[in-house]
């Protein structure tokens, strides 16, 4: 479900909406009938996966959480869930962090479930996120969606990350995804609302098959 909430630590005036129209209308389009496309062709996947997951551990195979998008609109973004259902909310205790800042994952998380492990390895656990591209929350390619918490703590130059529509792959999943530090993932997605292209597009969705494929940075 798709909420009209806007985080109250931005202004309109911070964000300028540098897109027009009817380019935001027609890139929103384009990547919603991709979108449409995918999840018609790797209907086989979600079918299996959700199966997987509900079969190995107690509770709903997708999870939700709400994130912040374009121009600060909060909404609810869709993953299959990878974590035991009542450890999702709990700390984790004796394992090291990878890495720093506001947005943290963990090496050898134990709330991570075998399903868990090998759908996030090979990044199937995003893939409900399709249908956050077909609602109109997010794009195919983007900066990440930003949790609440890390919008909070945004300065200035932070806050150009909502300047796009946040996607599901992006220039900092190509280069390392978890393996890349906070500041460094801000950096990517800052650089890819500076430049972003149909061609630079383009790029990111083929490097991201060597990116899945190769599973790097992903735990």
């Amino acid at each position: 479900m798709i909420t009209s909430t806007y985080i109250p630590v931005i202004a309109a005036s911070k964000i300028k909406k540098d897109m027009t129209v009817l380019s935001a209308a027609s890139y929103q389009w384009v990547h919603r009938i991709a979108a449409l496309f995918l999840i018609l062709l790797l209907s086989p996947i979600f079918i299996i996966t959700w199966l997987a997951i509900r079969l190995e551990s107690k509770g709903n195979a997708v999870f939700s959480q709400i994130r912040v998008g374009y121009c600060g609109r909060q909404f609810t973004l869709y993953k299959f869930r990878s974590m035991y259902s009542d450890m999702s909310n709990r700390p984790p205790t004796n394992i090291s962090s990878s890495r720093e800042g506001v947005c943290e994952k963990f090496y050898n998380d134990p709330r991570i479930t075998r399903v868990g492990k090998v759908i996030r390895k090979l990044s199937i656990d995003e893939l409900p996120q399709l249908f956050n591209v077909l609602l109109g929350d997010m794009a195919l390619i983007g900066p990440r969606p930003a949790l609440v918490k890390e919008v909070n703590q945004y300065d200035q130059r932070t806050l150009e990350r909502l300047k796009a529509m946040p996607g599901i792959t992006g220039l900092w999943q190509v280069s390392g995804r978890a393996d890349t530090t906070f500041s460094q993932q801000v950096d990517l997605d800052i650089s890819y609302v500076r430049n972003r292209s149909v061609f630079l597009d383009l790029k990111i969705a083929f490097l991201t098959i060597p990116a899945v494929l190769s599973a790097k940075g992903a735990y």
